[in-house]
């Protein structure tokens, strides 16, 4: 069953995230998506994330078609113009890609190419508007297409921090659900209680909730992640947690594994990134009983 059929019927779905090379080397991402086959509904490809140059998302997209595993795409405005952004959702229904995540991409000031130049030009609605234009049949000028694309589009939420945060969020997440996103991807969130609050705010929004699930790879980056993303809500016992264990990779992999079973009942999905321990992600679908 397709991951657009699974969200109509209101099955769980299993979302695996996935970087493309810095180049042009794709043996590390073919070898580790092999490994998913039949286990996620969905590979998420990220488009030069983080602000971070590397190999482009409808080409990701289309290796994770070539190994029969379906993908899905991030598309966002910083990079690329209406025109552009058209362009390229029209060769991503022809290369069989019809899942789109829509997302505010990382400032450039934070990538590796600081001194590129944004664009801008549509932002999340207007991309999602743009979107639905497409897929009734019209382009941005007035203009009827030659044959129509399917994309099912969604949004990724930014992190959030507090309960007045959580207000906005949702209220912003409202607005982009009646320019036409069908579902709603959240950020990492390591304390449940106020997960449990996220997703409900979410979920009033009628439509399904996919929270994420990051896996540590260290103490030293839970204790960055603690200080840098107060909206993740680390705590000092989960770094403790990781610091005692005996083995810790093991220990990261069994956290991600107890956060996914958590969510799985308040949630109709679950997003993994393991952030370059791509290979990890068996261990973590084993970890979760998925």
């Amino acid at each position: 069953m397709s991951f657009q059929a699974k969200l109509t019927s209101g099955e769980f779905v299993v979302l695996a995230e996935m970087d493309t090379p810095k180049g042009v080397d794709i043996s590390d991402l073919v070898t580790n998506v092999r490994y998913l086959k039949s286990r996620v509904d969905a590979v998420v490809i990220p488009d030069l994330d983080n602000g971070v140059m590397h190999l482009g998302a409808l080409a990701g997209g289309s290796i994770m078609r070539q190994q029969g595993m379906e993908p899905l795409i991030h598309v966002c405005g910083r990079d690329k113009n209406r025109m552009a952004l058209q362009g390229d959702l029209l060769s991503a229904h022809v290369l069989g890609i019809h899942n789109i995540m829509v997302v505010k991409a990382e400032e450039m000031i934070n990538g590796d190419h600081p001194d590129a130049r944004t664009v801008d030009d549509l932002d999340e609605t207007g991309i999602l508007s743009m979107i639905q234009s497409l897929t009734a049949g019209t382009d941005m000028a007035g203009f009827e297409l030659r044959g129509k694309p399917v994309l099912t589009p969604g949004i990724a939420v930014p992190p959030i921090a507090d309960t007045e945060q959580l207000k906005m969020q949702t209220a912003a997440a409202g607005e982009k659900v009646a320019a036409g996103a069908r579902y709603i991807v959240l950020q990492p969130v390591f304390d449940l209680t106020f997960y449990t609050q996220i997703i409900e705010a979410f979920t009033s929004l009628n439509v399904p909730v996919i929270p994420s699930v990051f896996l540590l790879k260290n103490v030293g980056m839970a204790r960055y992640i603690s200080i840098n993303d107060p909206g993740s809500r680390l705590s000092e016992d989960l770094i403790r947690r990781i610091r005692k264990a005996k083995d810790r990779d093991t220990e990261c992999i069994a956290i991600a594994g107890e956060m996914i079973r958590a969510l799985k009942g308040m949630s109709q999905g679950i997003k993994i990134s393991a952030l370059g321990w791509e290979d990890r992600l068996p261990a973590i679908l084993d970890s979760a009983g998925l």
